[in-house]
């Protein structure tokens, strides 16, 4: 069984003034095994943002199901659901979503106050985890202290913590300078190669090409979807770079 399963996943908005409907998301499947590094591509307006939300049960499908471990998302409600996203999901945004008036400490440390650990539990995750990601040396500064950099180590910090089942990356290095962004895809393939499963969105070919397997999504349907299998990174930049090109000519002749 995959650690993550999509099925027949669909999402139509509907307008409350004028009753038009939009379909986001049209008849989405495919797993993601333990241990993969996947990232999900597709153009502004394509399903995947709305794709990423309901993964990670901020919003509730149409039809279909998302499966995590076997258990059905939609079917988990209200306390519990903020419960479950805490201990089985971890989220690294674009914009860190840090809290500036808390340390970094604090704000790497937050899940697990939400889930009322006990200090020293909550400090031996997280001695060896700042460690790892090099932010030992900030913990007690404050997020408008640091760089952009330094600021998403301490989101994935944070989103790292509870050692979540999946973690799901909405454009990671879309706020980072070009060093900083491959400072943090490193540190993916990293965390990534240790074990821990990611599913990232990224608009980012560069982003896309550290990923084992990338899912194109297109007009709310998986277009397509390559592996890099053993290939250089550069190597499956490029067949990225050639896969988005074909979507887009496809496009035009539509």
């Amino acid at each position: 069984m995959a650690l993550l399963e999509v099925r027949d996943l669909k999402k139509i908005y509907s307008s409350r003034f004028s009753g038009t409907q939009v379909q986001a998301l049209d008849n989405v499947n495919f797993d993601v095994q333990e241990g993969e590094f996947v990232a999900i591509m597709g153009e502004s307006g394509s399903g995947k943002t709305t794709l990423l939300n309901i993964l990670a049960a901020l919003d509730r499908p149409t039809a279909g199901k998302v499966l995590l471990n076997g258990r059905d998302l939609a079917k988990i409600r209200g306390k519990e659901l903020a419960a479950f996203r805490r201990s089985h999901l971890g989220f690294v945004f674009q914009d860190f979503n840090l809290l500036d008036t808390f340390t970094n400490k604090d704000n790497a440390l937050l899940p697990l106050v939400l889930a009322k650990e006990k200090y020293p539990v909550m400090m031996k995750k997280l001695t060896p985890l700042a460690e790892t990601l090099g932010i030992s040396s900030i913990l007690k500064k404050y997020p408008y202290e640091v760089s952009g950099g330094q600021k998403q180590r301490v989101s994935i910090a944070r989103a790292l913590i509870t050692n979540p089942e999946i973690l799901l990356a909405d454009e990671p290095t879309g706020a980072l300078d070009s060093r900083s962004s491959e400072d943090v895809l490193n540190l993916f393939t990293r965390i990534n190669q240790e074990g821990q499963t990611i599913l990232m969105v990224t608009h980012s070919m560069k982003a896309a090409s550290y990923a084992g397997r990338v899912l194109f999504i297109k007009d709310g349907r998986v277009f397509h979807q390559i592996y890099k299998g053993d290939r250089s990174s550069s190597e499956f930049y490029e067949d990225i770079s050639r896969t988005l090109t074909m979507m887009s000519r496809k496009g035009e002749r539509a």
